[in-house]
């Protein structure tokens, strides 16, 4: 995994996932993120890294939208604008972390084996807790089971 820090878009797999949105027509780009979070929220079997990895790209994305979340100013993220996002994907986004967060789940296990995974973890949990509190997340109180 070519990653250089923990955070969301600290990687080669994100950043090309940011490069495809800037690619994309403004009106496309909230589709694009909800293909990359329906992916990974609706697996049950092994989770590939590279999926996860935009999920959680595309779940910063629609958390820094929401109240209490952090814009994403990092040079590998997004150059151009993200429309608003509609509201239903923030309860998708929860969905898709909590699976991330769960085995059989490829970037879970290389962030475990690295000495960072506690740290990373962290992130992810934060991110989950901004969409939860956001409202429009059925079954959502704030925070992961697994923590």
């Amino acid at each position: 995994m070519g990653t250089w820090d923990i955070g969301h878009f600290d990687n080669d797999t994100a950043a090309d996932f940011s490069g495809s949105l800037d690619d994309a027509a403004e009106a496309d780009r909230p589709g694009i993120l909800r293909e990359a979070l329906l992916r990974v929220a609706g697996t049950e079997e092994y989770l590939d890294s590279d999926e996860a990895v935009e999920a959680v790209a595309a779940a910063a994305l629609v958390a820094a939208q929401c109240p209490g979340g952090e814009p994403v100013t990092t040079a590998y993220g997004p150059d151009e604008p993200i429309p608003t996002l509609p509201a239903d994907l923030r309860a998708l986004a929860v969905t898709a972390l909590d699976r991330t967060l769960r085995e059989p789940s490829e970037l879970l296990e290389l962030w475990e084996e690295s000495g960072s995974g506690p740290a990373w973890r962290e992130g992810v949990v934060r991110l989950r807790e901004v969409l939860a509190s956001a409202g429009d997340v059925p079954g959502a109180g704030g925070e992961s089971a697994l923590v």
